[in-house]
């Protein structure tokens, strides 16, 4: 192999890297924006008394996971059930905002977010964190762990 050849297959070598790249970014700032659309419909669903629509979220499964305070359920229908217990009524349920979002897609499949949760209601304006872990199921986005505090 002669220099120039050398030289031409570091150069394809960093344009293929740099062309790689690319498309992984393309691929995770796509990921980044979908997962950012379900979260910005949990919200509006929220924001409209409709917990069923706002559970679309999350993965319905008896392997869903939720963690807040020092307990943790399990299930889809579980956590369904608790966020009717605990917010049966608008006045109850407030207006949900997210912010300070940390989106991290980690693969294909696999992202997790971390950010603020503020419900603005008439008596209290309750707020926490949270880390939530995605999974791409069936080409969808969706919440398989929250964390929330």
């Amino acid at each position: 192999m002669n220099a120039d050849d050398a030289h031409m297959k570091i150069i394809y070598s960093i344009l293929l890297a740099t062309l790689l790249a690319a498309t992984i970014h393309a691929q995770s700032s796509k990921d980044s924006a979908a997962i950012r659309k379900v979260m910005d419909d949990q919200v509006a669903a929220w924001n409209k008394g409709d917990l069923e629509t706002f559970m679309a979220g999350y993965w319905k499964s008896e392997k869903l996971k939720f963690v807040s305070g020092d307990k943790i359920t399990y299930g889809w229908q579980q956590t369904l059930d608790n966020y009717k217990k605990t917010y049966g009524g608008k006045g109850q349920m407030g207006i949900l905002t997210f912010s300070e979002l940390e989106i991290t897609v980690l693969s294909k499949d696999a992202a997790y977010v971390v950010g603020s949760w503020h419900l603005k209601r008439e008596k209290d304006d309750p707020r926490g964190k949270f880390t939530l872990l995605w999974r791409k199921v069936a080409g969808k986005w969706l919440i398989v762990s929250d964390h929330s505090s």
